[in-house]
């Protein structure tokens, strides 16, 4: 009869050791139910990001509520959404910009909904780029 206990005791033990494991995995929930976006937004005057001066960075987190340093991130973040990303960010039809040229680059890493994003883009001059992102790069 002792002999049966130990053995009931050693499987028990054993199957919790083995068992417990696997069941906390399937127990485990996400931490967040959105994708990622976390961008870093910078600014220089120049016609590249390698020979750019440097004017301003800022800070964008659009998931799940907007935040970060930029100044108007809740207008940013709906048109980074309603573009589809970066890429799909389309100039406006309503600025009027002249043909003096004075580059501007902008560039912008971090992860926009869950993927990894590296953009850099040189306009001819500042209103070119607002027209581009008016509430995306207006910081």
């Amino acid at each position: 009869m002792r002999n049966t206990a130990r053995w009931a005791a050693t499987l028990a033990l054993t199957a919790t050791a083995v068992c417990g494991p696997l069941t906390g995995a399937a127990l485990a929930t996400p931490a967040s139910l959105y994708a990622p976006s976390a961008l870093v937004l910078t600014v220089g005057h120049g016609d590249s990001a390698a020979n750019a001066t440097p004017l301003r960075a800022v800070t964008l987190s659009c998931a799940p509520t907007p935040s970060g340093t930029h100044p108007a991130a809740d207008l940013a973040c709906a048109e980074l959404r309603a573009a589809g990303g970066l890429e799909g960010l389309a100039p406006r039809t309503d600025v009027l910009c002249t043909k003096q040229y004075d580059p501007v680059v902008v560039t912008v890493d971090g992860v926009w909904q869950g993927k990894r994003v590296s953009y850099e883009r040189t306009f001819a001059n500042s209103c070119l780029k607002y027209a581009y992102g008016a509430d995306v790069f207006e910081f």
